[in-house]
């Protein structure tokens, strides 16, 4: 555990803890408790205590899909509040069983090389720097599981590998034809991956890693990556999982099963008592000190599920705004800002339709509140969760956050028609509309609009 982290917490944390404890403790919904003092490794770096995420597909982001390219949109990318740019992978591919005519991102041929389609290592560079001169920082995407048939270490070191009966190598899961499976518990195999891991930290000053299927590798691998990257610098770790024994290594998991209900019931096969009920297990299973990444579409739902209109019809907007007040870490995969309508291919070039950013304010807004507003930072220093029941809760959906000193009110209509409902236990009170500024007062009955939302803010002093 870093002393320097640990001091820089330890008075937010303490003041937390005690407001908590003595102002709202019927307020919360309880998290999973720790089994013991050690389950908590390693702190998360400073800077992501109030940090948001972005998810990069190189590929796809520009005519030409280059790191220059995106390079070159970086400050629009930070003046919409970007925190953390997580890059799709940025190796070779490999071409032996390759899918489709460019091949899957996570068919990795080389650890330490650059897919030249996206440019070369100076390219690389230009975009990490001038990310870090923007106050953004980068993580890359890595996949410790498998990798293409042609890899490198296929010839160098063929041993790294599992084989079958007859010494041949094989992919870790049916479908997944254009890979092969890494023998994940030869040690030789982790030092190496763990020394390629360093060489992106060292030689480019990356940020941390989001790891591809985290749950297929042993956790005591991941500890030691860990270990071994923060000699370097605190690093930000981001695991594909949602095993809450994982957090031992890494900060952020996915939150897959609430990621499920939303899209069911975006398909009509789920209520919004599903939704609850997916919130509630959330909370279960995790301690508030995790962080938690909550999102409306990322590469995969995108690719394989569909667009954000397909997903979500005309309550998009308002799974955006639960995503980014509910507790957690919101992501924003690329493209989102001008409504990500297509389905993007992931084996062939097929860029993102930018328009006219049409939702760039409205990111921007929940960016600028996620960042600022504590009640809704990372971790134990974010605020509790409170959900507030109504008399329409088959159509709305309404909750705090309660911080220190501030606090968020979300109330989200569902339903295709305008709805008034009154809080069962009574909330009146006066708000400031997070979009417009404008001074807002909560009274017995609330109306609000078809398939829209309440996003509400305010400061308040503790007695």
């Amino acid at each position: 555990m870093r002393r320097a982290a640990l001091l820089f917490y330890l008075p937010i944390l303490i003041s937390v803890v005690v407001i908590s404890c003595t102002q709202h403790q019927d307020h919360s919904h309880h998290h999973a408790a720790a089994t013991t003092a050690d389950e908590q490794q390693f702190l998360p770096p400073q800077w992501a205590v109030n940090a948001n995420i972005y998810e990069v597909n190189i590929r796809q982001y520009s005519p030409e899909g280059t790191f220059a390219a995106f390079t070159e949109d970086l400050p629009r990318l930070q003046e919409m509040g970007v925190r953390i740019l997580w890059l799709m992978p940025i190796h070779p591919i490999g071409e032996l069983n390759r899918k489709g005519t460019l091949g899957s991102y996570y068919s990795i041929r080389d650890y330490t090389a650059i897919n030249p389609e996206f440019g070369d290592k100076g390219d690389f560079a230009e975009l990490v720097e001038t990310a870090h001169g923007l106050g953004m920082k980068v993580i890359l995407d890595w996949v410790a599981n498998h990798t293409a048939w042609d890899a490198v270490w296929t010839e160098t070191n063929p041993e790294f590998y599992l084989t079958d009966e007859d010494g041949n190598f094989f992919p870790p899961v049916d479908d997944w034809e254009d890979v092969i499976q890494l023998d994940v518990n030869n040690r030789d195999m982790w030092e190496a991956m763990i020394q390629a891991m360093e060489y992106w930290v060292r030689e480019y000053d990356i940020d941390g890693f989001r790891a591809d299927v985290a749950y297929m590798v042993p956790l005591e691998f991941w500890i030691t990556v860990r270990e071994r990257l923060e000699q370097f610098k605190p690093m930000f770790m981001l695991a594909e999982a949602e095993e809450p024994e994982l957090h031992q290594a890494f900060d952020m998991s996915y939150t897959w099963e609430l990621a499920q209900t939303m899209r069911d019931f975006g398909a009509g096969s789920a209520t919004l008592a599903d939704l609850d009920a997916a919130l509630e297990n959330n909370f279960n299973r995790f301690h508030k000190r995790d962080f938690r990444m909550v999102f409306t579409t990322n590469h995969d739902e995108n690719s394989w599920q569909g667009g954000d209109r397909d997903l979500y019809g005309d309550n998009f907007k308002n799974f955006a705004v639960f995503a980014a007040t509910v507790w957690g870490m919101p992501l924003i995969y690329n493209g989102q800002e001008s409504g990500l309508n297509q389905q993007l291919e992931f084996f062939e070039k097929d860029e993102i339709q930018w328009d006219e950013y049409k939702y760039q304010d409205f990111y921007t807004t929940l960016l600028d509140l996620n960042t600022r507003n504590q009640a809704l930072f990372n971790g134990e220093i974010g605020g509790h969760f409170k959900k507030m029941a109504t008399d329409k809760d088959q159509y709305i959906f309404a909750y705090k956050r309660i911080g220190h000193h501030e606090q968020v009110m979300t109330i989200l209509n569902f339903s295709d028609e305008e709805r008034s409902f009154t809080f069962k236990d009574g909330h009146e009170g006066s708000w400031t509309n997070v979009f417009d500024s404008s001074e807002m007062e909560i009274s017995s009955q609330v109306t609000i609009g078809p398939n829209s939302y309440y996003l509400l803010e305010r400061v308040y002093m503790s007695h």
